[in-house]
């Protein structure tokens, strides 16, 4: 529910953002709302604005942050129009004539999943440059209680990882300058009360749905007021509107609830589901190349990989890096995108109809945004590379970024892709991005990052208009590229490079903050981990992929007769239940910390698959029990232990209220072992 006052002439301002509260019009939220003379203050209350600009006089920090050479600088815009839109939503049109500028703010709530978004769009009225520093869609008020904040930080295979904190007087920032949303600071925040749990009190969460450079912060004011704002970090004179031009600010989702923190996670995911490029349900199960094989390709070790794939169940196969000009490693041949004569010297077709043979589609990888220097296409066009005059340009993994605000490069990339997916026939692209930009320098000398940002969304998105059906994940060295903006034309995104299944459980837990389970590639890694070493048996590697979109990262060959019977049996299970998977409520379960539990529930709550990892020794002598959630406390279950098969026998009709309040007894097993139980209602 927002409440917004919105009369011409005056300022615009939120009066109200949260949690419905039934039938009240503004009048009456301005008689709870009134606030008096603070000794020593203005004579004047100043309300909060959409912005909080700094005409306003508003204490908080800005929202909109221009000026004009060092003039005008102090925009205080008041409302000229408000008109009800479409689809539900509001649109507020605001104007300061003094500073020549008009905004155009956008408001919807989505029916369906009672997400609201809020959008902004900056107009320069004057003739001359409007130079802006930042803007943000809105500071958008939230309730005062919610001082407990959680952000999602990280690193290269160790993304989505929470940290909660206490906000204080002040501000609580996060900061991104990579280029892409990072590893390091996810754009989204979770905000509760120090009470607030999975399944009760009052939450919030916001999501800046955008891939590039992000500030996000919380500001708690001296009145005890809260507020939250975010938008794209711009660098040193990288937005200079000239006159008649338009900015639009990234879109800033947000959601609130009485329910608590899994509320808000279920109310996220029914809203990418609503808008996320395509359906593309079921969801194959994935087999890529890249852990097997890494550079050292051979069609005939392809054509064997591809067979033992659709052995086990595999219903797409993903040729990886290495297929191209001179890859033979990652210090070469980066940016050629023309099919490896010496490699495969029949070209790719021939695997790519082996593939589907099989009965499954043919994927391929690509790395556009970035080239080696040591490729023909760095050689021939040395100024399609992003950098900075007087900066040395850092390599990172032995490559550098590609200008793509620069439509001959965009050109160039999409008559390759477009060749080769019609050519080749191919489902399924897996776009990768493995380094971050420090250095966005354009051809003119200024910084372009925010440019960049928009460019490498446009040239996916002429790619998937080009063809519809075609599949894309976005991938940047794991989950670095992972907001609602990207998944307008991407449908998947791939969670992390590492397939560590002991890892994986807090990494898909984190992701799953924002992103639902479809959309999370979740591979069965190698016995022994390639990035952090640890071995694990076949049934908890399976277990552990089976929630989220499944694949396969591993030398099939390399496994033995009998775990690959264990992986068919678990990509079978995938397939069984992948309608409830893919589709149901997602919870994540209040455990130990030495257990990582998540579930599934139908909508109408007449099944449900639980998932419940053991990931170190029981502290006591005993496993603990687990409690269920999101059942119905009228019915009675069946409950059974799925995964693996020997496991102990649960009571056959238990209560809902029974399951979620007493809980079920885990059966006692060895660390890095996945259970996974399956619920059904019975009469």
């Amino acid at each position: 529910m927002i409440v917004v006052c919105a009369a011409v002439g005056e300022r615009a301002r939120i009066l109200y953002a949260g949690p419905d509260l039934g039938e009240l019009d503004a009048g009456e939220f301005e008689q709870l709302s009134q606030r008096h003379h603070a000794p020593g203050g203005p004579e004047q209350p100043i309300a909060a604005t959409l912005l909080n600009t700094i005409g306003t006089g508003h204490p908080s920090p800005p929202g909109l942050l221009a000026h004009r050479g060092g003039q005008h600088w102090a925009p205080d815009p008041r409302v000229t129009a408000a008109r009800r839109t479409g689809d539900g939503g509001l649109e507020i049109t605001t104007s300061d004539p003094h500073c020549a500028v008009s905004i155009i703010h956008s408001i919807a709530i989505d029916p369906a999943s009672g997400v609201a978004s809020f959008a902004l769009e900056l107009v320069n009225d004057g003739g001359g440059i409007l130079d802006l520093d930042w803007c943000s869609a809105v500071c958008l008020p939230l309730d005062e209680r919610l001082t407990r904040v959680t952000s999602f930080s990280g690193r290269w295979a160790g993304e989505f990882q929470t940290e909660v904190h206490d906000l204080v007087r002040g501000s609580f920032g996060r900061e991104n300058r990579a280029g892409r949303s990072s590893h390091d600071s996810y754009p989204g925040l979770y905000f509760g009360t120090p009470a607030t749990a999975e399944a009760h009190g009052p939450a919030a969460a916001i999501h800046l749905a955008w891939n590039g450079n992000h500030r996000i912060r919380a500001d708690q004011l001296a009145d005890g007021s809260l507020s939250v704002q975010a938008g794209s970090l711009l660098l040193p004179g990288e937005i200079a509107l000239a006159p008649g031009e338009r900015f639009a600010a990234p879109t800033i989702h947000a959601v609130w609830s009485v329910a608590g923190y899994g509320a808000v996670t279920r109310s996220l995911h029914g809203f990418v589901r609503a808008h996320r490029a395509a359906a593309d349900l079921p969801r194959p199960v994935h087999y890529n190349t890249w852990e097997a094989v890494y550079f050292d390709h051979s069609p005939e070790k392809l054509f064997a990989l591809a067979e033992r794939a659709a052995e086990v169940g595999a219903e797409r196969f993903v040729l990886d890096d290495g297929w191209f000009g001179a890859r033979r490693s990652d210090r070469a041949g980066l940016g050629d995108w023309f099919v490896a004569g010496e490699i495969y010297p029949d070209g790719l077709q021939p695997l790519a109809d082996h593939v589907r043979s099989l009965g499954m589609e043919f994927g391929l990888w690509f790395e556009p945004e970035m080239v080696n220097p040591d490729s023909e296409i760095c050689r021939s066009y040395p100024d399609w590379v992003l950098g900075v005059d007087g900066a040395e340009p850092i390599a990172s993994r032995h490559q550098l970024p590609l200008d793509l605000t620069r439509a001959e490069v965009c050109n160039y990339l999409f008559e390759r892709i477009d060749a080769l997916v019609r050519e080749l026939g191919i489902a399924y692209i897996k776009w990768d991005m493995n380094r971050d930009i420090q250095h966005p320098g354009g051809s003119g000398g200024r910084a372009v990052m925010h440019a960049q940002a928009l460019a490498v969304r446009g040239l996916i998105a002429r790619i998937k208009a080009a063809h519809p059906a075609l599949v894309i994940e976005s991938c940047a060295s794991g989950g670095a590229r992972a907001d609602y903006s990207i998944l307008e034309n991407c449908d998947r995104v791939w969670t992390s490079d590492n397939n560590d299944a002991r890892q994986r459980h807090a990494i898909m837990r984190g992701a799953a903050h924002f992103l639902p389970l479809e959309v999370l590639g979740n591979h069965v890694g190698p016995r022994r981990c390639h990035i952090t070493g640890r071995r694990f048996d076949m049934a908890f590697r399976a277990g552990t992929a089976v929630f989220g979109h499944m694949g396969m990262e591993l030398d099939l060959g390399a496994e033995s007769e009998a775990d690959r019977e264990i992986l068919k049996s678990a990509i079978a299970l995938h397939k069984q239940h992948r309608g409830l998977i893919h589709a149901g409520d997602y919870h994540r379960l209040e455990t130990p910390a030495h257990v990582a539990g998540i579930g599934v529930t139908a909508r109408d709550l007449g099944t449900a698959l639980f998932q419940i990892a053991i990931l170190d020794q029981h502290p006591v002598t005993h496993p603990p029990r687990i409690r269920f959630t999101g059942l119905d406390p009228a019915r009675l279950y069946r409950a059974e232990c799925i995964w693996p098969k020997a496991q102990a026998r649960e009571p056959n009709r238990i209560a809902g209220t029974a399951l979620m309040e007493y809980g079920l007894q885990l059966p006692l097993t060895y660390p890095d072992t996945c259970l996974i139980y399956h619920l059904e209602a019975v009469t």
